[in-house]
This record gives C-alpha cells, structure tokens and sequence, in this order.
C-alpha cells in the first residue's frame, strides 16, 4: 500500500472522544464557582487548546469570564480530569481497525497533542493503547506547541520520522495550521472537537468514519 511513512495524530476529539470526561471537569470547576453545569455537547466546541483555555472558556460561557479564577481552577480542573480520565472516554468507531491496519502496513504511528504529556500518557494507558505508538509528545514536552511547526518535527524526531514522508490526522484549525507549517498534509475527521464545520478548515480530505482513513492517506502519499 502507498502511504505515508509517519503518521501523526491529534488525540482528543481525533483518536478518542474525551469530552464526556472533559465536561465532567470542567463542571466540577464550574460547581466550585457556583456556576450551573455546560452540556457534553457544549463543551465539545470548546476543546481543542488546551486546559486552560477550556476552563477560560468554560467561564465565559456561564456568565463572567471572571480572568482571575482561570489560575485558581487550573489544580481542581487538571486533578479531577486525571482521576477520572477515562469513566466515559472512548476511541472513535474504527479507530483500533484503521491503527492496526497502519501497523500492519509498516508505518511509524505517533501521537502529537496539545494535551499535557502526563494526561495523554495517562489516556493511553488506560485505553490499553501502550505500544501502539511510536512517540507521543503533548504540549508540556515542547516550548511552543502546535500550532507551531516544532511540535510536529519534535514528533516526528521521537518516532524516527521524516516530514517528507508524513501526513497528519486532525480535527482542528489548530491541527490543520500545525500540519500546513510543518509542510504536511492532513486528513480531518468530521466529527471531531471544532467550532466550524470540519470541511471549512482547509485540510486536503475529510473523513467521516476511520475505515476511510487508509484511502485518504493513500491520496496523500508522495
């Protein structure tokens, strides 16, 4: 099969739908504040830059963005998101299906994320994902994470890639600016963590389940 020789992934939104777990977070911090609960599906369009910018967010959206409480709510959001990390958070239909057939066909599979390190380790972990990935580099392992080209060459380094063999596998405008800086193409998932529609962000090919993932990587193969 032609395909890339290094493939990146974003992780939430992308890989695994994290916003049940995310919400549950993000409520408890909205709960400490005597602010009324967001729904999972609310929060979905809020994911995607990280920790503080989802409970920066959050507040907005329930009334008085009240700056000064994002730092205090940072350790009650982080901590309980890292006990309860996965309760509710799963991989996307075909996710497994598509990884195993990547595996199989020899590629170098990787995970590049705006999440902190130790909380993307920590999902991975309990998904039972451990091997599956060549490298996995989130936002606290690099100095300025995506969309800056760095963290993707910083991934591509640690799996033993190279950007002239890679794509990316996105949700975001985020992830589609960190692939168009590093000189990638990427494919988009339909359904993943954005505030606009996925085929407005200007990625090569959207998808909308994984077992379309390997003839969208094809068409990007050089």
């Amino acid at each position: 099969m032609n395909l890339p020789r290094s493939i990146l992934f974003d992780l939430d939104g992308t890989l695994v739908d994290t916003a049940p777990d995310l919400a549950a977070a993000m409520n408890h911090v909205l709960a400490a504040h005597g602010r009324p609960p967001l729904p999972v599906d609310d929060v979905r369009h809020l994911v995607g830059h990280g920790a503080r910018a989802l409970v920066t967010r959050g507040l907005a959206a329930t009334g008085d963005p009240a700056p000064h409480l994002v730092e205090p709510s940072m350790p009650l959001f982080l901590q309980h998101y890292a006990a309860n990390i996965a309760n509710d958070s799963r991989a996307f239909d075909g996710v497994e299906t598509a990884l195993d057939a990547l595996a199989y066909a020899g590629c170098l599979l990787s995970i590049c994320t705006n999440k902190p390190t130790h909380l993307a380790q920590a999902l991975v972990d309990a998904l039972g994902w451990q091997g599956r990935f060549a490298a996995m580099i989130g936002a606290t392992s690099v100095e300025r994470p995506k969309p800056d080209a760095g963290h993707v060459f910083a991934t591509l380094a640690a799996a033993g890639g190279a950007a002239d063999d890679a794509a990316f596998v996105g949700d975001s405008a985020t992830d589609v600016g960190a692939a168009r800086n590093a000189g990638l193409g990427i494919v988009l998932v339909s359904f993943g963590y954005t505030d606009r529609p996925a085929h407005e962000l200007g990625g090569d090919v959207v998808i909308d389940h994984y077992d379309a993932l390997l003839p969208a990587l094809r068409g990007l193969a050089r």
